[in-house]
C-alpha cells in the first residue's frame, strides 16, 4: 500500500468519526483538541499569526471559527504518515 493509499484510507475513516459526531463542520472547543492545541490562547494566538494548518473561517451571525471535517481529518492522517515515515 502506498503513503498516499494510506493517508486516504485514515483520513476517510477519521472523516466517518468526526463527521458522526459533529457533523460536516466542526468549532470552537472541539477543533481546538481536534488541531491539538493545548489551549484557547494557543488556538487564538495561531489564528491571529495566520499558522493554522488547514483553513478555519467565521460564519454569518455565528460566533466563534469554523473548519471542515473533511480538513481536520486529512490534515491529522498526513500528519500520522509523517510520524510514521519519521520512525523508519
Amino acid at each position: 500500500m502506498t503513503d498516499d493509499a494510506r493517508v486516504k484510507g485514515l483520513a476517510e475513516l477519521l472523516e466517518q468519526d468526526l463527521m458522526g459526531k459533529y457533523g460536516p463542520l466542526i468549532s470552537n472547543d472541539d477543533l481546538r483538541q481536534a488541531l491539538g492545541f493545548a489551549s484557547n490562547d494557543a488556538f487564538r494566538q495561531a489564528l491571529a499569526r495566520k499558522t493554522m494548518p488547514i483553513p478555519v473561517f467565521p460564519l454569518p451571525n455565528r460566533r466563534g471559527k469554523y473548519a471542515l471535517v473533511k480538513d481536520v481529518a486529512t490534515w491529522l492522517s498526513r500528519q500520522r504518515e509523517a510520524a510514521a515515515a519519521q520512525m523508519k
